[in-house]
């Protein structure tokens, strides 16, 4: 069988994209590496056909995003963001879910000889990988995330609102507040929280307890108050998500518990159901994340400029019902 553009970035040690941009003759290529490309090609015969020249010319590329999880509607948002640039752009997408999975590393960096370009979001593997596959020549763009060196990046603002939400949740008379959700599961959430401490030593009167939850599902918001419900109940309840504020909600509801009056409950993305709750949470711009994701990978994939970009988009404070009177003034806004 006839070599193909993926035999020789194999040979060469590089990747896919790499071979593209020696075969185009870009100039953001490293001597040493063009060379041991040129050196694959002649040793494996290779000739691009014209399916493969297409490919170097960025025109039918294929490109992954990599997510810890596939379910609720967040990633959901997400994806479609992603999807209608790479449909603009004329690309096919693969998506990997890790699932928390130990084979994870091994799964993305198969997937990466299967891809001229990669978006990797949250913790789904360690940064020892990304920077490999970055030194090997992989367009990457990571997406809510921490930043690696040389990498694009993309993520929403985590501090300031969570910061806000702390003061108004204090201004509503809270001096206790449950962290629903494991910060250890997700960088975005250990960026909140964090947030959230440094603003309740700031007020000086409020008490801050985490809630780890493995899953950031209704059922496990439920089963978080419950377990409050049976012990002591916080003043509030602050969510890493919305469908965990929605299980809280739940089961408050369930125990007859008056929200806000005796338990205020925020959540966080603003999904659709947390508007007809009237939940508090704070507005992120889901889908915005995946098309700025997918602008960057373009950007890196065909070299339009050689440094790396790490963009934060805006997020909203939203006050509802869930939570106590607004004295936000311009950090966000009402929708009673």
């Amino acid at each position: 069988m006839r070599p193909t553009i993926r035999d020789v970035a194999r040979h060469a040690g590089v990747s896919i994209a790499t071979v593209s941009r020696v075969m185009r003759d870009h100039e953001n290529v490293s001597p040493g590496t063009r060379d041991r490309v040129a050196a694959a090609v002649r040793e494996l015969e290779f000739t691009p056909s014209r399916l493969g020249r297409s490919l170097a010319e960025r025109r039918h590329a294929a490109n992954a995003i990599v997510f810890p999880d596939l379910s609720g509607p967040y990633y959901a948002e997400v994806v479609l963001g992603y999807e209608s640039v790479a449909a603009e752009l004329g690309r096919s997408v693969l998506i990997l879910s890790t699932h928390g999975r130990a084979a994870a590393p091994a799964m993305v960096e198969e997937m990466a000889d299967r891809c001229d370009g990669m978006v990797v979001m949250g913790r789904t593997v360690p940064d020892a990988l990304l920077e490999r596959l970055h030194k090997r020549g992989m367009p990457l763009v990571l997406l809510a995330r921490p930043e690696v060196d040389g990498i694009d990046s993309v993520k929403a603002d985590n501090s300031g609102p969570a910061e806000a939400l702390t003061a108004h949740l204090a201004d509503g008379g809270a001096r206790s507040v449950s962290l629903v959700g494991d910060a250890a599961l997700s960088p975005d959430v250990a960026e909140r929280w964090a947030a959230v401490e440094t603003a309740a030593r700031q007020v000086g009167h409020l008490t801050v307890v985490p809630e780890p939850t493995i899953l950031f599902d209704e059922a496990s918001g439920a089963g978080v108050a419950r377990r409050a419900l049976q012990d002591a109940l916080p003043d509030a309840f602050l969510c890493a998500n919305d469908e965990l504020a929605l299980g809280v909600l739940t089961a408050l509801a369930d125990a007859g518990v008056e929200v806000p009056d005796r338990v205020q409950v925020t959540g966080w993305d603003d999904i659709m159901a947390a508007r007809y709750a009237g939940l508090t949470t704070v507005r992120q711009p889901m889908r915005a994340l995946g098309e700025t994701a997918a602008r960057l990978l373009d950007e890196v994939m065909t070299g339009s400029r050689a440094d790396p970009r790490h963009v934060v988009l805006p997020t909203e404070l939203v006050v509802r019902s869930t939570s106590g009177p607004s004295t936000l003034g311009h950090l966000g806004k009402v929708e009673r």
